[in-house]
């Protein structure tokens, strides 16, 4: 499916992307407010039910719809959830559906104001340059995974959406070694004008964060798609290690964003 490129009737007047950067600059200040305030008084369905709050209201903010496909295949018990990645919105867009842990790459934790946040909300912070640093977060997540369902970016980037880069399997161990099951997402942005996947969410190259969102706000009208993906069938008595895990959901996100 081809890419859809920006066109000035997509365009969103000024007047309006100032009094929307001011929205997006109040919500952030309150989502800020709650994080410090209100969260450590919260049990986690109640924190869960905030975020979810929080991101419908961001995502309307920036005329973003979301559409989800299989969610009824979600189990009710932890999952280790793989996607591809295009945009910081992503997390976003996952935690408007439904809330969930994040495995980030430390230089969001630098972010202004969006890496405190996700710091708050439990992100897992891994440097990519570190494989003894990743064998350390393995760990950490394969305790967590006992309790709560975490979503990783297994790209290692992000990219325009076209195709799906190759998955590292590192972090896939984790599954393994708590023996969760893995499920797949496939994300994918579309114009609500055209039906043509966009890439004006992606955030990719050297775009600072503040270019990215100017760039989705001065284009409004836009749809994330989400496509839940069932685990593998495995042979009886035998478990699949990270790399079959990896590649396996790598292709299956690939087929998806295409079809």
């Amino acid at each position: 499916m081809s890419i859809q490129a920006p066109t000035s009737e997509a365009v969103t007047p000024k007047i309006l992307r100032l009094y929307l950067w001011l929205k997006i600059g109040i919500h952030v200040i309150c989502g800020a407010c709650t994080l410090s305030f209100v969260f450590p008084f919260l049990d986690r369905k109640s924190k869960d039910r905030k975020t979810q709050d929080w991101a419908k209201r961001l995502l309307k903010i920036f005329g973003l719809r979301v559409v989800v496909q299989n969610p009824e295949i979600l189990p009710k018990t932890t999952y280790l959830l793989a996607s591809n990645h295009i945009s910081w919105i992503d997390i976003h867009v996952i935690n408007s559906f439904r809330p969930i842990r994040f495995v980030a790459k430390s230089e969001v934790a630098s972010w202004p104001i969006f890496g405190w946040m996700a710091k708050h909300l439990g992100t897992v912070f891994i440097r990519r340059d570190s494989s003894r640093h990743a064998r350390q977060v393995v760990g950490q997540m394969a305790e967590v995974l006992q309790t709560e369902c975490i979503c990783i970016f297994p790209e290692g980037t992000s990219t325009a959406g076209e195709i799906v880069l190759p998955f590292r399997p590192n972090l896939f161990e984790s599954a393994v070694v708590s023996n969760t099951p893995v499920y797949s997402l496939a994300i994918r942005y579309v114009s609500n004008r055209t039906g043509l996947k966009t890439d004006i969410p992606a955030f990719i190259g050297d775009m600072g964060l503040l270019e990215s969102m100017s760039r989705i706000l001065k284009n409004r009208n836009l749809t994330a798609q989400l496509r839940f993906i069932a685990p593998p069938q495995g042979i009886p008595d035998q478990k699949m290690d990270r790399k079959q895990l990896a590649l396996y959901s790598q292709e299956a996100i690939a087929g998806a964003i295409e079809a």
